[in-house]
């Protein structure tokens, strides 16, 4: 098997309108694929090359513990702000390490999502 990339990463969600109003509103990520089928409810968000997804399914839990994905962002400080703004509620950080600044925070359902910002000659 050779594994070219990733194909997508999920996030378990309780409330689809729900979900959908934070990742649309909070980082401002733009719907590229929306599916309800028997059972379940499907949502992508294209992001450069990697989706993000939210899903409800039958044994599909939210856990804070859980997988999580860090969005490039373009301004962390600014990013940052707007999250605060928000009231959203911060897991960790903000943080810088030698090669990055990031700060993990949750949705409403709990699931940690990172912010991230790659410092000049780490791309």
């Amino acid at each position: 098997m050779k594994v070219n990339e990733i194909a997508f990463s999920c996030y378990p969600v309780t409330d689809m309108a729900r979900a959908r109003e934070f990742y649309e509103g909070v980082p401002g990520l733009k719907v590229t694929m929306d599916h309800e089928m028997e059972g379940g409810h499907w949502v992508e968000f294209d992001i450069g090359e990697g989706t993000p997804a939210i899903g409800v399914a039958p044994g599909m839990n939210p856990s804070p513990d859980g997988c999580s994905v860090a969005l490039e962002v373009d301004d962390f400080d600014a990013a940052v702000a707007e999250l605060k703004a928000a009231n959203v509620e911060f897991n960790f950080g903000p943080m810088e390490t030698p090669v990055c600044h990031m700060a993990f925070v949750r949705d409403p359902d709990g699931n940690s999502i990172g912010i991230h910002k790659r410092k000049p000659g780490h791309g």
